[in-house]
């Protein structure tokens, strides 16, 4: 049973992985494909090592899954919000898009 749990969670994080990368290729703007690969990857990231966590046998690879999970989602919103500064800081037609629609 804990096979099958774990295959639904890790199966659900390849989905999500797959909309994520359909979404960094189809959307035009820099900041809609940035927001699609940071949910992307942290939701998936998470499903599937909640899946690895199931299937877990021993209390120490369980809490470096745990840490991974934790580092990643400290790191990557950090790491969005630099990628959209820079782009705000760096195209000069960015004012236009946000406020000219």
């Amino acid at each position: 049973m804990r096979e099958i749990i774990a295959g639904i969670f890790i199966c659900m994080g390849i989905i999500v992985f797959a909309l994520s990368l359909l979404g960094i290729y189809r959307l035009k703007y820099v900041m809609n494909r940035m927001h699609a690969a940071a949910m992307g990857d942290t939701m998936g990231l998470g499903l599937v090592v909640i899946g690895l966590i199931i299937l877990g046998h021993d209390v120490f690879h369980i809490a470096k899954y745990i840490l991974v999970i934790l580092f990643f989602w400290m790191s990557s919103p950090i790491a969005s919000h630099m990628i959209g500064k820079v782009e705000m800081l760096t195209n000069k037609d960015y004012d236009e898009r946000v406020h000219g629609k």
